[in-house]
């Protein structure tokens, strides 16, 4: 029974759940599409990423026709034409002009200009130019911004891909991406992004990791410890929002002279949310926790280039997988390592991510056209772009930061998270604040709340739910009214004690009938590894999205009563402490130690 057939089996018990109880909770639908994210192995002739031969061509015919518009200075039929392109797109828009390469000879880093299979209009470098400003002129006068992405004028094809995006309404409707950075201790994972969301390059000796520690022990000893929260604006014009910090500044300015997350929202039209997991094996609990809860659209798993793939980034990559995230590597201290070990590095990487356990593409970026493409279609295709950078001198930033600000947001995955649902937030962090009270930080699963709204919170250890008022609302720590799916939103309750609220609870609207909680509950399991076996009563801990406890194996389905590393059943669950709000269809992971296994609800008892 190998992982990949399993994992296509798992997702497709959840879009079957996921379209039933969206049909019991509406009871008539919107049509839609539940099946589009099944795992579908790909063919080998399919597997470089090469799109289906009826690429997306109804929105190339839009742009080509936008195109003749402007050619033909039809400037009023053209600005109606690009609003439509761009609204419907979240409010960002990646537009191109002139032919575009075929992706197989591109992601494979071979010259694209002797290639076949180009696809689109061709166009001479002069019109190029023309309508670049054309275009530009037009998202102007929409009130956006144009920011040239790519941009080749000699060579066979001359052509061009920009940006177009308009500023959000409102603070509530910022799109946002989600990432999780994992790897190993020592990879470079808080230097990366202190320089990704600070600007000033790294000195070599941690200067740039300072300002995202939150303890007094991990500035000692220079290892994270907690889920770091970081973010990342991207304003209007597609350029990082960052604050003015002299580059010559010690660590404590560094450190003190950040931007507030609600300055930074203020500013900017796209946001990267980076939760910083911790590399240290003996945080492995803390990091599974951040990679379930967390809900993130792509993991970036960190690689240090002299030290290659070890320890726990195998480890993360393997969960990664097992939860089914896209994967991006991102290979630093490039300016340090002898050439020799870092294409033993390189060599090394490539051979996992094509083992038969993970399946993937590497597609190394080294232009910008490379970073661009990939950036739509890596998730689709099975393919995993891999950088290379230097915190030190800079080398390969640029390209990562383009990726990042092209990333699709996380709340435009309507199959995961539909608004036309009723409300399901889960908490995954719970703190008291001094004269607000009980605050809960948490994603909003399905459907939308606003602030006064009446809602129920549990189970509680008896598997009760109470009830209470949403006093205010904030959002990277900006006060909002209201909040929709696929949103990380933090909610002030009123007049809720600290300790009534835990991780994993569950928030809902108030209705007479409140959600069931369970104690006991059956799944499809497959072990992924395990040193002897194990048989009934065996205690592990469980995720499965916000909720994380300790589960004991009541009864299975094996005839002889145990299971060893690569065994697939259907085991019965129990909660050792409490009930929890859990639902058929969730994937679930449980370890003890080092034992993994992977799993899907299949029915509650």
């Amino acid at each position: 029974m190998s992982l990949k057939s399993f994992q296509s089996e798992i997702q497709e018990i959840y879009a079957r759940e996921l379209a039933r109880q969206r049909g019991q909770a509406s009871v008539t639908p919107a049509p839609r599409n539940i099946h589009t994210r099944k795992i579908q192995i790909p063919e080998e002739s399919n597997i470089i990423g090469e799109p289906p031969p009826s690429r997306d061509t109804g929105v190339e015919d839009e742009v080509e026709a936008v195109l003749a518009l402007l050619s033909a200075h039809d400037y009023d039929r053209a600005r109606t034409s690009v609003a439509q392109l761009i609204t419907g797109r979240k409010g960002e828009y990646i537009f191109r002009i002139g032919c575009r390469p075929p992706h197989a000879s591109l992601f494979a880093g071979e010259s694209v200009d002797d290639a076949t299979g180009w696809s689109g209009v061709p166009r001479t470098d002069v019109e190029v130019t023309s309508l670049q400003s054309s275009v530009k002129r037009v998202v102007e006068e929409l009130g956006g911004k144009t920011s040239v992405l790519f941009e080749t004028t000699d060579g066979y094809y001359p052509r061009a891909t920009l940006l177009l995006r308009l500023p959000p309404p409102s603070i509530e409707l910022v799109p946002e991406v989600r990432c999780a950075v994992v790897g190993n201790v020592d990879s470079g994972k808080s230097t990366t992004l202190g320089v990704l969301t600070r600007g000033p390059l790294d000195d070599g000796r941690g200067r740039a990791r300072v300002a995202l520690f939150r303890h007094k022990h991990e500035i000692e000893t220079g290892r994270t410890s907690s889920v770091g929260m970081e973010i990342l604006g991207f304003s209007t014009a597609g350029v990082p929002v960052l604050p003015n910090i002299p580059t010559s500044a010690d660590a404590d300015v560094i450190r003190h002279d950040k931007l507030g997350w609600d300055e930074i929202s203020a500013r900017s039209a796209k946001i990267v949310s980076f939760s910083d997991l911790a590399g240290h094996e003996r945080y492995l609990k803390t990091t599974l926790y951040g990679l379930t809860s967390g809900a993130p659209s792509c993991v970036i798993l960190m690689v240090g280039a002299n030290a290659g793939l070890i320890g726990m980034s195998k480890e993360h990559l393997a969960i990664a997988l097992a939860l089914s995230v896209p994967v991006v590597v991102c290979i630093t201290k490039i300016d340090m390592t002898p050439p020799n070990i870092l294409n033993e590095t390189t060599k090394q990487i490539v051979k996992i991510l094509k083992s038969p356990g993970c399946r993937k593409t590497p597609v190394f970026v080294n232009s910008m056209e490379v970073a661009v493409e990939s950036s739509q279609t890596f998730a689709q295709y099975k393919l995993c772009p891999v950088f290379r950078v230097s915190n030190v001198t800079g080398e390969g930033l640029d390209y990562f930061r383009t990726f990042l600000n092209l990333l699709p947001s996380s709340e435009a995955d309507t199959e995961t998270f539909a608004v036309d649902q009723p409300l399901e937030y889960s908490v995954t962090d719970v703190w008291s604040v001094p004269y607000v009270g009980t605050v809960v930080n948490g994603i909003l699963n399905s459907g939308s709340v606003k602030t006064g709204d009446s809602i129920l919170f549990g189970p509680d250890s008896n598997g009760h739910f109470q009830s209470t008022i949403v006093r205010s609302m904030q959002r990277k720590r900006a006060d909002v009214t209201t909040a929709e799916a696929g949103q990380c939103v933090a909610l002030a309750l009123k007049r809720v004690k600290r300790a009534a609220v835990r991780k994993g609870m569950v928030i809902v609207h108030k209705t007479d009938t409140p959600p069931k909680a369970t104690r006991q509950f059956e799944g499809q399991v497959l072990i992924l590894y395990h040193n002897t076996t194990m048989q009934r009563n065996y205690q592990a801990m469980l995720h499965c999205g916000a909720v994380r406890q300790t589960v004991r194996i009541i009864s299975m389905d094996n005839p002889e009563g145990i299971l060893r590393t690569g065994d697939r059943a259907t085991v019965q669950f129990e909660f050792i402490t409490q009930p929890e709000f859990v639902k058929v269809g969730m994937k679930l992971l449980f370890r003890e130690g080092k034992t993994k296994g992977l799993g899907v609800i299949t029915r509650l008892l």
